[in-house]
């Protein structure tokens, strides 16, 4: 290092300033060199090698045009490194060992993290094995994103290079003889193949990826339904209380009633001492308690006040369940079902059949709690809203039970579910031949509220809503009823209607019905009724729809479209959806009277009804046909989704309803099935 500074002809400068800053491997490369001078006897050859060097370097930096802008970079280091802060920086680096100075240029948290992830050549030696065929460095090189026109000769020189490095020297003489454009092809065919085989280690990563994310996919699956068991119990465990809390509220409202009557009793009570009472004024007193009859005091067991049995929480189990999901299934009748209606999801359930019964159940506790009885004969149509039943029958009577009166108190809470508790079960029969089992009478024998009788045939429509109901019969009229009073207050006659828009019409007097076609003499003449405040919509067996005003008994609109029956019939504030036996569901804009759509099965429709997102229709098969408002799809539930078609097993669907996601469809073997839909 002096002869350095010596051949450059200034020895001051040499020793106060260097060309590049002390860095510590010229510390350990100066401690080495010395070393090595104290062990060699004789450095003449490295002082003359020194000499020739600093000639060379003087020889090529006093170049004209270099010396002087040299010469002016070495004056500005001279007076850096005359500053105090700097030479004492240089000279505790000098003085700083490796291993302060790698603790000086990493952080805490990097040296932690390369500690924590240190693996020892143990556990590298046990590196448990997998069923991938790439390994993690194979896929990282895949996963890097390839520069555009990589095909080139640029790649071709990197691919080359690499192939130099694993050793492929002869290859590359071998390719150095060849002619440019051969060189350049096979330097091409091998990008490619490079290229082809990143493809397939990224595509074995995307088919792990996906394999991983089924693996999650099932864990999420078996999770959701460990918290939907878990939802199941808690609102099982949730009405459970309320029936509890419905007890105690009897029982409180019992101790009242009593309360009140000896409080009513208690002041002219006989035992009272008359000691200092005249005769006179004891006679008043006995004809004032006797002019009070005790009888009016106590109230008969009849005159209780409405005990309401309504849910206060409302389930929400179906909601979370996979639409078309089968909650329970019910063998409720021994003949075909036709009618049926519930009040509100998990609540209470009324169907009725050609076995002549109808029975009532607890949709929650999956038993039934009853049976309605007074009918003389089948029931064809009914309505449950609330507590209240409607029930219309071909004895052309309709009758209306309040089901807050019955004195139930289920037996078992719990969700009816496939292979488990089926034996004490109130919905199994014990022989096939067998009815079920029947609930005791007592239980219904406050329900019945009064009969409506006006009729002169069957009564195959009725609908109620407040505290007016309208039913619809084969005498081929619908009548109004006051559900206050239990009279009929006004009478539509459905023929009159059709001959008084026949004359306005057209001038001929042959068929009733605008259209001239004949009416079905099998079906219901009157299908489907729904009322609304003063609106009454009515389809009958011509495929006419008409709209009436209760208001002044005339029909101001009449929807033509179908061609057979109607057979079911639901409105809105927009929309009026009818069923035919023409095998078609029309969907009617109530504001201009025409179709807004309209579709069609393959067998007649015999029941239909809709919520807020979803159509659910009975056509003749062992499926209900859904309809999803929201994005137009179609799709199939019920025991018939996934079965051959030539099943004789399963049984025709002939009605179903839905509220809230929550539907029950009835079979013609009797059968009763909750769906999620």
């Amino acid at each position: 290092m002096a002869s350095r500074h010596q051949g450059n002809g200034s020895p001051s400068r040499g020793r106060s300033t260097s060309p590049r800053p002390l860095r510590p491997q010229d510390d350990m490369d100066y401690d080495s060199d010395a070393s090595l001078m104290d062990n060699l006897p004789d450095t003449r050859n490295l002082q003359a090698f020194g000499r020739k060097v600093t000639a060379t370097a003087g020889s090529l930096i006093g170049a004209e045009g270099v010396s002087q802008h040299y010469q002016h970079a070495l004056g500005e280091l001279h007076k850096e490194l005359r500053r105090p802060m700097l030479q004492r920086s240089v000279f505790s680096f000098a003085q700083t060992t490796p291993r302060e100075l790698v603790r000086s240029r990493i952080s805490v948290p990097e040296i932690q993290h390369r500690a924590l992830t240190f693996l020892p050549d143990e556990l590298l030696a046990n590196i448990p094995e997998d069923n991938n065929a790439y390994s993690l460095f194979q896929g990282f090189q895949a996963s890097l994103p390839e520069e555009k026109g990589s095909i080139g000769k640029k790649h071709g020189r990197h691919n080359a290079k690499g192939q130099r490095l694993i050793g492929a020297a002869v290859e590359e003489e071998e390719d150095a003889n060849l002619p440019p454009s051969m060189r350049k092809l096979k330097n091409q065919k091998h990008s490619m193949g490079h290229k082809l085989e990143m493809m397939g280690v990224r595509k074995h990563m995307c088919a792990a990826e996906i394999h991983e994310i089924d693996h999650k996919i099932a864990n999420l699956n078996t999770m959701r339904k460990i918290v939907l068991d878990r939802l199941a119990g808690i609102e099982m465990e949730e009405a459970e209380i309320e029936q509890e809390l419905l007890d105690v509220d009897n029982r409180i409202e019992d101790l009242q009633e009593e309360l009140d009557d000896a409080a009513a009793l208690a002041p002219k009570s006989p035992n009272t001492p008359t000691t200092g009472v005249s005769a006179e004024e004891a006679e008043e007193a006995r004809d004032d308690f006797m002019s009070e009859s005790i009888y009016q005091k106590i109230p008969s067991p009849k005159s209780k006040r409405k005990r309401v049995t309504r849910r206060i929480s409302m389930p929400i189990l179906h909601e979370h369940l996979e639409p078309g999901s089968k909650i329970k299934e019910i063998p409720a009748h021994q003949d075909i079902i036709t009618a049926l209606d519930f009040d509100a999801p998990w609540g209470t359930l009324v169907t009725a059949a050609l076995d002549d019964t109808v029975r009532v159940w607890d949709l929650n506790a999956g038993r039934c709690i009853g049976m309605l009885e007074g009918h003389l004969s089948s029931v064809r149509c009914l309505q449950v809203e609330d507590n209240i039943v409607a029930t219309g029958s071909m004895d052309a009577s309709i009758r209306l039970w309040d089901l807050s009166k019955a004195e139930y108190a289920p037996q078992d809470n719990r969700i009816n579910k496939d292979g488990e508790d089926e034996e004490d079960d109130g919905l199994g029969f014990g022989n096939a031949e067998d009815a079920p089992p029947p609930p005791p009478a007592t239980i219904m024998q406050d329900v019945p509220l009064f009969s409506l009788e006006s009729h002169v045939d069957e009564v195959t429509a009725l609908h109620f809503r407040g505290d007016t109901l309208v039913s619809g019969s084969a005498d081929k009229t619908l009548r109004q009823w006051d559900l206050v009073k239990g009279r009929c207050v006004q009478t539509l006659d459905v023929l009159w209607a059709a001959a008084q828009a026949n004359a306005t019409t057209t001038t001929s007097s042959g068929q009733w019905r605008q259209t001239g076609r004949v009416t079905d003499t099998s079906a219901d003449f009157v299908g489907a009724v729904q009322v609304f405040d003063a609106a009454l919509a009515c389809g009958t067996a011509d495929g006419m729809v008409r709209l009436w005003d209760l208001r002044s008994g005339q029909v101001h609109r009449s929807l033509v479209g179908h061609t057979g029956p109607v057979t079911a019939l639901q409105f809105d504030d927009v929309h009026l959806i009818t069923g035919s036996v023409d095998r078609s569901i029309r969907i009617w804009d109530l504001r201009t009277g025409s179709i807004h759509d309209a579709y069609a099965y393959d067998h007649p429709v015999t029941s239909m009804m809709f919520d807020a997102r979803r159509i659910v229709t009975a056509a003749g098969e062992d499926v209900v046909k859904v309809y999803d408002k929201t994005d137009g799809r179609h799709w199939n539930c019920g025991p018939g989704v996934g079965a051959d078609e030539d099943a004789s097993s399963l049984s025709v669907i002939e009605h179903v309803r839905i509220k809230e996601g929550y539907m029950v469809e009835g079979r013609k073997n009797g059968t009763v099935g909750v769906w999620s839909c």
